[in-house]
């Protein structure tokens, strides 16, 4: 089948996110072919098939080291990320699928972050319907927070933000729906030799829940970022935990959505 890029420049291309589409799955992924003469990280997109199909621009300057992520839509595919302005803000972009073309990016939210590298801690987003949800890290503003945004209209605007973290956020979010119209938050929590993956239920209304905390790992980036599933009632947690700089393990824990009410 081949690459998903197509070019052989010795630059960097990851952090694929994926969402179904027709008889295969459409693919966003950031790609750095640019950097070679000078140029910025760009986000890109192709179909995958049999075949790879070929590559288009959806924003052709972002954040070169955070992570992307790619709902489904009854509108169609949107993707996340954090976008570079020219100035250095990285606030979170969205660029979603209108008619048979690709939106220009859009800001989620103006935290105005400017920050002069990659803060290695992307977007997450979830899709029912025409409802989206979309939980990121910002050191913007008042400084470092974890927020969730909602839009009913497929992603073409958001609703103000809200911060659910506990005040010590180390971000690395990740989000599920729960079934009944609520969006479940996770995301690593700080506090000494010692972090804490934490959920936290929130409702389009704006709504918390209490944060739970569901297990402890290690703060350091080789902890890497837990993920979040839900399937019918449970959610499942994966997560890297991350004793000592000589040994880990990947750990998997099944919470009942009914323990975050």
């Amino acid at each position: 089948m081949g690459p998903l890029n197509d070019d052989a420049t010795p630059t960097e291309h990851g952090f694929v996110s994926y969402v179904p589409e027709a008889d295969g799955v459409r693919a966003f992924w950031l790609d750095g072919r640019q950097m070679a003469d000078g140029g910025d990280m760009t986000l890109r997109t192709a179909w995958v098939g049999r075949q790879v199909g070929p590559g288009e621009v959806l924003d052709d300057r972002v954040c070169e080291c955070c992570s992307t992520a790619a709902a489904s839509t009854d509108q169609g595919p949107v993707v996340v990320f954090r976008d570079r302005g020219p100035e250095e803000i990285r606030d979170i972009g969205i660029v979603r699928r209108a008619g048979d073309g690709w939106t220009a990016t859009t800001i989620v939210a103006n935290d105005d972050w400017r920050i002069e590298g990659c803060p290695v801690n992307g977007p997450e987003v979830a899709a029912e319907g025409d409802h989206v949800a979309v939980a990121w890290y910002t050191a913007g503003g008042s400084g470092p927070k974890v927020q969730i945004a909602f839009s009913s209209d497929a992603g073409e605007s958001f609703g103000p933000p809200r911060v659910v973290d506990s005040g010590r956020p180390l971000g690395r979010v990740d989000l599920v729906w729960d079934g009944i119209g609520n969006a479940i938050v996770s995301w690593l929590e700080g506090g000494g030799e010692q972090a804490e993956i934490r959920l936290r239920r929130v409702t389009p209304g704006m709504d918390l829940g209490e944060a739970s905390v569901v297990a402890s790992t290690s703060p350091s980036r080789a902890s890497g970022f837990p993920r979040l599933e839900r399937i019918a009632d449970d959610l499942y947690l994966a997560w890297v935990d991350h004793a000592d700089e000589e040994s880990s393990r990947v750990r998997i824990l099944e919470i009942p959505t009914a323990s975050l009410d």
